[in-house]
C-alpha cells in the first residue's frame, strides 16, 4: 500500500485502541489516596521519560528533520515537567524531594530506547504515544475541572495538550515520508502495536495495585 494508505490505516487502528484505553481510565475507581497531586506525581515521571527518550533518540538519528523534531519534543516535555512541578509546589508539595525515577524506568521507556530504526521511533513515539497522551490528558483535565481544580485543567488544556497535538501531527507527517516500503510499514505497525500494549499493561497494573486512573500522559 502507499504511505498515505498505510498512515490512514494505522491512524484508525491507533485511535480505536487509545479510545478504549481512555474509556477504561475514565471508568476506573480512584483509590482513596489518589489525589490530583498524586496524579501529577505520575505525570512528572511520564514527562521526564518522554524528554529523555527524545534526547536519546536525537543523538542516534542521522535524519536531520527527525533530529530537529526530537529536539523540539525534548524541550517541550522538559517544559511540561517544569510547569507540573510548579503546579505541585503551589499545592504545597516539596518538589525537591521528588525523584520521578526512584523506582527505575518504565517497561515502555526500555522498549522505546531499544528501537533502532527511524521509522520505528517515529511510529512508536511521536505518532502513537503522543496520540495516547492527548486522550489521557483530556480525561485528566476533565477530572481536574470536575474536582474544582481549574488551574491544573487549564495547564493541560491550554499548554500541554496543544504541544502533544503538535507532536502527533509531526509524527504523522514524518511517517508519510518514512513508511514507503512494506518492510518499513511492518516495522512501524509492530512498534505502534507494542507501544500501546505496554501502555495498556502499565495502566491496568496501576489501577489494580494503586487505584490510579484518570492519570495524564506525557
Amino acid at each position: 500500500m502507499t504511505a498515505e494508505e498505510f498512515v490512514e490505516e494505522l491512524t484508525a487502528s491507533v485511535q480505536h485502541t487509545i479510545q478504549e484505553l481512555g474509556a477504561r481510565s475514565l471508568a476506573g475507581e480512584l483509590g482513596p489516596d489518589v489525589t490530583i497531586a498524586a496524579l501529577l506525581h505520575v505525570a512528572l515521571k511520564n514527562e521526564l521519560e518522554a524528554s529523555e527518550e527524545a534526547a536519546l533518540w536525537m543523538t542516534r538519528e542521522r535524519d536531520v528533520e527527525v533530529k530537529l523534531a526530537l529536539a523540539r519534543q525534548c524541550g517541550d516535555e522538559a517544559k511540561h515537567y517544569k510547569l507540573i512541578a510548579e503546579r505541585l509546589a503551589k499545592m504545597g508539595v516539596d518538589v525537591g524531594k521528588i525523584d520521578p525515577i526512584a523506582q527505575g524506568y518504565s517497561p515502555l521507556f526500555d522498549y522505546l530506547a531499544s528501537l533502532e530504526t527511524t521509522v520505528e521511533r517515529v511510529a512508536a513515539g511521536q505518532f502513537t504515544r503522543e496520540a495516547l497522551a492527548q486522550v489521557r490528558n483530556d480525561v485528566f483535565a476533565d477530572h481536574c475541572a470536575a474536582s474544582g481544580d481549574e488551574e491544573t485543567a487549564r495547564l493541560y488544556r491550554e499548554i500541554i495538550g496543544p504541544d502533544e497535538v503538535h507532536h502527533h501531527a509531526l509524527g504523522r507527517r514524518l511517517l508519510l515520508r518514512l513508511a514507503q516500503t512494506p518492510d518499513d510499514q511492518a516495522k512501524a505497525r509492530a512498534a505502534s502495536v507494542r507501544t500501546l500494549e505496554l501502555a495498556g499493561e502499565a495502566q491496568e497494573a496501576a489501577r489494580v495495585k494503586k487505584g490510579i486512573c484518570r492519570a495524564p500522559g506525557c
